[in-house]
C-alpha cells in the first residue's frame, strides 16, 4: 500500500515560516484535508489569512467549513497544467502557455481580466479559468511581494528549497490594508 506524507506550512504575520504538522494519508481528498484542518483547529490555530492550494475537488469547501474567513488562492501552475493537458494539443502547448502568462503576470486584477478576455478570443479552453477566477485571482488583492509568494503553492511543497523570491518573508501589516 502506498502512503504519502502531507505537510502544512504556516507563515505568521511576522514572516516566520513554521511546519504546523505532517500527516500520513493513503490518498489526498477533501475529506482528508478536512480532518487535517480540524486537527489544526483542535491544536489552537484560530485563523488562516490565506491558503495556497491545488484544484482538489472539495478543498475550498473543507477550508471554509473550518476557517470561513480564509482567502483561498488556487495554484496558477496547477491551473495551467489542468487546463492545458486536457484541452491543448502538444503542438499548441508553448503558444497557449505563453498566452496565459500575461494573465497571471498582470499588475492588477483589472488588467488580468482584460488579458483573460484576449486569451478567450484566441483559445477555447477558458471555462475552468472563468469558473475558478475568484480563487485564482486572490493574489491580486495583496502587494506584489506577497502575490509572488502565494500565486503558486509549488514552492511550499519543497521545504528544503527557499521561497522563490525571499529567504525571509516581508513584514506586511494586513490589518491596515
Amino acid at each position: 500500500m502506498n502512503k504519502a506524507a502531507y505537510m502544512v506550512i504556516g507563515i505568521d504575520l511576522d514572516g516566520s515560516k513554521d511546519v504546523l504538522g505532517m500527516w500520513i494519508g493513503e490518498n489526498e481528498s477533501a475529506k482528508f484535508w478536512l480532518s487535517v484542518l480540524n486537527d489544526l483547529m483542535n491544536r489552537g490555530v484560530q485563523d488562516i489569512l490565506i491558503t495556497c492550494v491545488d484544484n482538489l475537488n472539495g478543498f475550498t469547501q473543507a477550508i471554509t467549513a473550518c476557517y470561513p474567513k480564509t482567502e483561498i488562492q488556487k495554484c496558477i501552475i496547477h491551473q495551467i497544467r489542468n487546463s492545458t493537458t486536457r484541452y491543448v494539443s502538444y503542438k499548441d502547448l508553448k503558444k497557449v502557455t505563453a498566452d496565459l502568462k500575461p494573465i497571471y503576470k498582470a499588475a492588477s486584477e483589472e488588467i488580468a481580466l482584460i488579458e483573460l478576455d484576449r486569451f478567450e478570443e484566441a483559445w477555447l479552453i477558458l471555462r475552468s479559468w472563468r469558473s475558478n477566477w475568484d480563487e485564482l485571482a486572490t493574489f491580486f488583492k495583496y502587494p506584489p511581494e506577497i502575490g509572488k509568494l502565494i500565486y503558486t503553492a509549488l514552492w511550499l511543497w519543497q521545504p528544503h528549497q527557499s521561497a522563490p523570491v525571499y529567504t525571509t518573508f516581508p513584514r506586511i501589516d494586513f490589518f491596515s490594508m
